[in-house]
């Protein structure tokens, strides 16, 4: 039996969906949109011309095992609190890849390494924007340094841009929470949208305040690149909406969103604004030394429409996986993979600048 189908669930969703077409395009009749709707699997999969195909597939019942026989690789769209599901991929031989970005959860699939290897399988994970694309800026600031010290990313989402259902879900959940970073080398506890930071975002962008956010590249960084401090906020284009979240952190408020009928108001009303525009961007400040001296490096990322660039990396990194060009074992982006490999992938999708104490690389 030949094992050459790509499963991506959560496949008609927002990002999903971009997957499963541009991977339908390369592999047409080997890509499911797999979830626990049938009707909308299959809606999509006559939109896309019979390109891709539906699957029904619950993430919360054990995944049927002719499923995985015939399956490459299996792409996560969604978020998991267990990683039955993971193992179940590597005990079949089959490749998986993650796309979100809960810390908790991707920290116990690394613990799946020695089971990926014994299965001559392949876990890659913090795929996407943030984690991702950030992950792999993150490493390149620190490979233009002999010692990285200190690493702070920065990310500004457009509000007039599409974002999906799960997407608005997840952002707005993780306004009131705390969360764990490194600093110095040891855990410290830090509350979501606080703690601001101006991030010099470039060319026709500028600088905007930004908010820690509980993106797991912070967490996976100081692990995966030896960076004793790390941190990642978070800012919108709409700098009315960045204070307003900021304020409402800082005075409390926010806690009323853990009233359900109040989280899902302010989740509709996220999906209803549209008062920016689709513009993406991504700053890293990485401190450090270079040649025993003192060095400040900065990488800037600029482009569009947050979601296309989340499924481009995903396509990016799931042909590796394909072509079976990784080894074995659960590993992050920034461990398999170069920056100016992605750049080169990306195109004229992103206008990127680094620079070294003030001067372009």
């Amino acid at each position: 039996m030949t094992k050459d189908n790509i499963i991506i669930i959560g496949g008609y969703g927002h990002v999903g969906k971009i997957l499963c077409t541009e991977l339908s395009e390369m592999f047409p009749g080997k890509v499911f949109a797999a979830g626990r709707s049938m009707e909308r699997a299959a809606e999509f999969s006559k939109q896309s011309g019979g390109k891709v195909l539906p699957l029904q597939l619950n993430i919360y019942e054990p995944i049927d095992p002719s499923i995985l026989k015939q399956a490459k690789i299996v792409i996560m769209c969604l978020d998991q609190e267990n990683t039955e599901l993971v193992r179940a991929c590597l005990q079949h031989g089959v490749h998986y890849m993650d796309i979100t970005a809960n810390a908790a959860f991707l920290s116990k699939v690394e613990q799946c390494h020695q089971e990926a290897r014994a299965y001559q399988a392949t876990a890659l994970l913090s795929v996407g924007l943030a984690p991702g694309l950030t992950n792999l800026l993150a490493l390149q600031a620190t490979q233009l340094m002999d010692q990285t010290d200190e690493l702070n990313i920065s990310l500004m989402l457009g509000l007039g841009d599409e974002h999906g259902q799960a997407a608005i879900e997840w952002t707005v959940d993780q306004i009131h929470t705390d969360l764990e970073v490194m600093e110095q080398g040891r855990p410290v506890i830090r509350k979501s949208f606080g703690d601001g930071r101006v991030a010099d975002f470039g060319a026709g962008v500028g600088r905007y305040r930004a908010y820690r956010f509980p993106f797991s590249d912070q967490q996976t960084l100081p692990r995966t690149l030896g960076i004793p401090t790390v941190s990642t906020r978070l800012c919108f284009d709409s700098r009315l909406t960045t204070r307003l979240l900021a304020g409402i952190r800082t005075t409390g408020i926010s806690g009323l969103l853990r009233q359900q009928s109040v989280r899902n108001a302010v989740v509709r009303s996220f999906g209803k604004l549209r008062l920016g525009g689709n513009a993406v961007a991504v700053k890293v400040d990485a401190r450090g030394t270079l040649h025993g001296k003192e060095t400040k490096v900065e990488c800037q990322l600029r482009g569009h429409h947050q979601s296309d660039l989340t499924a481009k990396a995903g396509v990016f990194a799931a042909l590796a996986l394909y072509r079976s060009e990784l080894p074995h074992g659960v590993f992050h982006m920034e461990q398999c993979f170069s920056w100016n490999r992605m750049r080169e992938w990306l195109g004229q999708r992103v206008a990127v600048d680094i620079q070294v104490n003030g001067q372009q690389v």
